[in-house]
């Protein structure tokens, strides 16, 4: 990757479309409008009208060209954007016309962003956070990424970085200085912002790990005895037949999975395989994975068939154990005959429906919104999302409490200033070079 290069790139999606972007970024880029528009520069940030040509004069399209100097643009080299029309072949011709201009290549994966990132112009969280917001399916995932991607979670660190900084000067002062005339409290208040420091980093790790379940999206298993209707609760959910439906006990052996969007969060639920006894070795298989399954999902709906119900305790025992706090109780086919049904179950209240008719449907909807909100819940700061910056994070910690402890204040300078490198290697202040490729490899081209 040379950034000394003009890339460019297609940056909508690929496919017809009414309007697609074609980006350039880099020295060469100016002259490449100017050779495309055979004319002179547009004003900087307004929108103009033109025709663009080939270097034999042959118009490929009409379109708007934006022109952004160095460094108020994006990547903070000189940008130049193409609106043009979405058709193949128009796309085709028009980066076929860039390709032989001299200095141009295409772009690779995540290389506009990874420039902007090496010209200052975003950190590497709200890299992450614009590589997330791409990605977001839903209302909560792009809240979560757009306070990201402007630089919230970087500021944040940046902030805890720029406290130990000072303690690091504090604590070393008492070296460099130690015949000149200096107050004696240097090492306290070093420890006293090291210590504060160390509380609000570890009040951020204690999270649940909200702000990456919510990226990756909560878990949820579906489970329950055989013929409780589980697979006919997960096509309703999904709106579609995912999922085989039959009376035949046993007829879902392995999992089947289904991404759905629960009031803006994102769930995949799973159907599994009927806890019971098993009568053969693959359905033996199928309930060990569904009751692995739902030993590590986020969230549980257990599933008990109304119309085959005596009374509390006659209940499935194998699904009863399984049970836990983030666990939605239901029992379904309430549109078929059957008895007086338990108000609770291990005191969870229950949810009486129809899978089928979809009586009862909205109140469980309801339900599920409000479980997945309360995992999801946290306070107003904004979100740890990857495992790289928990890593770092607890790096930070570990130096943090050798710090306070130490006594000497050479080895105290020593961790304080490993606690800040730690939380460089976040934001990409410092040592990052060997996360840049894979951070940046995952973003689109054009990006």
């Amino acid at each position: 990757m040379n950034i000394e290069d003009t890339i460019f790139a297609l940056a909508s999606g690929k496919g017809r479309a009414g309007i697609s972007v074609i980006r350039l970024s880099g020295f060469a880029a100016g002259a490449a409008l100017s050779s495309l528009c055979n004319d002179d520069l547009p004003i900087p940030r307004q929108a103009k009208w033109t025709s663009l040509v080939n270097s034999k004069g042959d118009i490929l399209d009409n379109g708007i060209v934006l022109w952004f100097p160095s460094p108020a643009s994006f990547t903070g080299e000189d940008v130049v954007e193409l609106h043009v029309h979405g058709g193949n072949a128009v796309i085709n011709a028009i980066l076929k016309a860039l390709s032989v201009m001299p200095g141009l290549r295409q772009a690779e994966p995540g290389e506009f962003s990874r420039r902007a990132f090496e010209n200052g112009k975003m950190d590497l969280t709200a890299a992450e956070g614009l590589a997330d917001l791409i990605e977001a399916e839903t209302e909560a995932q792009r809240k979560q990424a757009q306070r990201q991607s402007r630089g919230e979670l970087g500021r944040l660190y940046d902030g805890w970085r720029e406290n130990l900084i000072r303690a690091q000067a504090l604590s070393e002062a008492n070296i460099d200085f130690s015949d000149e005339d200096i107050p004696d409290d240097l090492t306290d208040e070093a420890i006293y912002i090291a210590a504060q420091t160390l509380e609000e980093i570890a009040k951020h790790l204690n999270d649940a790990h909200r702000g990456e379940r919510l990226r990756a999206g909560l878990s949820l298993a579906i489970i329950g005895p055989p013929n409780a209707g589980k697979s006919c609760l997960l096509n309703r959910l999904a709106k579609r037949d995912v999922a085989i439906v039959s009376d035949i006990a046993g007829t879902t052996r392995d999992i089947i999975e289904v991404q759905l969007d629960i009031g803006g969060f994102p769930v995949t639920a799973a159907d599994t395989a009927g806890l019971r006894e098993a009568g053969d070795k693959i359905e033996t298989e199928g309930i060990r994975r569904a009751r692995e399954r739902a030993e590590d999902a986020d969230m549980k709906m257990v599933v008990f068939d109304a119309s085959d119900v005596r009374a509390a305790a006659a209940l499935d025992p194998l699904t009863l154990e399984l049970i836990d706090s983030n666990t939605l109780v239901i029992f379904n086919k309430c549109d078929e005959p059957h008895s007086i049904l338990p108000d609770q179950v291990k005191n969870h209240p229950v949810l009486v429906l129809s899978a089928k008719t979809g009586e009862g449907f909205d109140a469980l909807l309801v339900a599920m919104q409000d479980l997945a909100s309360k995992l999801l819940a946290g306070d107003s700061g904004p979100s740890l999302t990857r495992y790289r910056h928990r890593d770092a994070l607890k790096d930070c910690l570990n130096s943090l409490e050798r710090a306070i402890v130490v006594g000497e204040a050479e080895l105290m300078g020593e961790d304080l200033r490993l606690a800040v490198r730690s939380l460089g290697r976040i934001t990409g202040r410092i040592d990052v070079e060997d996360i840049l490729d894979v951070i940046f490899s995952k973003f689109c081209i054009g990006k």
